[in-house]
Order: structure tokens, then sequence, then C-alpha cells
């Protein structure tokens, strides 16, 4: 089987599997990472969103052959790492405004509202309610009104 080296949280790691396996299944199965979820499978819900060099990418959606070993994948896992902190700002702007109900898709969530930031702040802009309105992450238990507001809250920490 073909071998695949890519950086994963900051670490090289390296797996035997077909080129055509998706990053979500050997993130989650091969190397036992599980903060991103399954949802759809075909980049619609992002419950699987984690960062790839530093932007949101849904890896259900993306090839292991698609990646390489520059690549730095980070997931929820990681995302305090960034920082070097117990936690992101972003991971402790949920905590305070008790955004999590069901908590599936808080991961894919808090990726893509710190991709957001970032980019946001990459531009030289603060974070817009149109920037907050791009993020297409799905929410079964419907807490928008608490995610926008933790994300708000998360990039004044960030």
């Amino acid at each position: 089987m073909p071998e695949h080296t890519f950086k994963l949280n900051g670490k090289p790691v390296t797996v035997d599997t077909e080129d055509n396996v998706r990053l979500l299944w050997v993130i989650r199965d091969l190397l036992g990472v599980t903060g991103p979820k399954y949802g759809c499978g075909i980049n619609v819900c992002k419950a699987c969103t984690c960062h790839i060099n530093g932007k949101a990418f849904n890896p259900c959606s993306v090839q292991v052959s698609d990646v390489g070993p520059d690549d730095e994948i980070t997931t929820i896992e990681g995302l305090a790492d960034t920082v070097e902190s117990d936690l992101h700002p972003m991971q402790e702007a949920w905590l305070d405004h008790d955004v999590v109900q069901c908590g599936y898709c808080q991961p894919g969530q808090i990726m893509a509202a710190v991709a957001t930031v970032r980019k946001a702040r990459d531009e030289g802009r603060e974070l817009s309610d149109a920037d907050i309105e791009g993020i297409r992450n799905v929410c079964r238990c419907g807490t928008y009104f608490r995610i926008r507001e933790a994300i708000k809250d998360g990039a004044t920490r960030m």
C-alpha cells in the first residue's frame, strides 16, 4: 500500500493506505483522532472541519493522496497548542457562552470560527456579521445565537 506523510497537530505522521481514502477516515480510524466528526461525507454539514495550513477545510471531501509532507493538519485536539495554552480563546468563549447542547458539531464549528477570524485579520479588518453568516456549519440543535455570540467574544480574545 502507498505511504502518506503529513503533519497532524504539529507532529509528522505516516500512514499506509490507498490513495483514494478520505482524509477524515485516516485521521479518525487510522490515527485515532476523533474530534473531527463524520456527518455527511460530501462537504455539506461541515462537522469534520479542520485546518490545513491554517485554513478551514473538510477532510471528508479530501483524499489522503491530496496532502503531502509539508501540509499541516490541525484538528480540535491540536487547536490549543497553536496558542500554547490549555484551551484556545475560541474554546474558552464557547464554554463561557454555554454553546454546546449535544456537542456533535462543536469541534467543526470552533475550527471554522477560528479560521474565519484569522482570515478577517489577515485581510486587515475586524470580524463582521457577514463573516459569521458565511460560516455554513450545520448545528442540529439550533444553538446558532449562542454560536454567534461565542464567535464574537472569541474573536476579541484572539
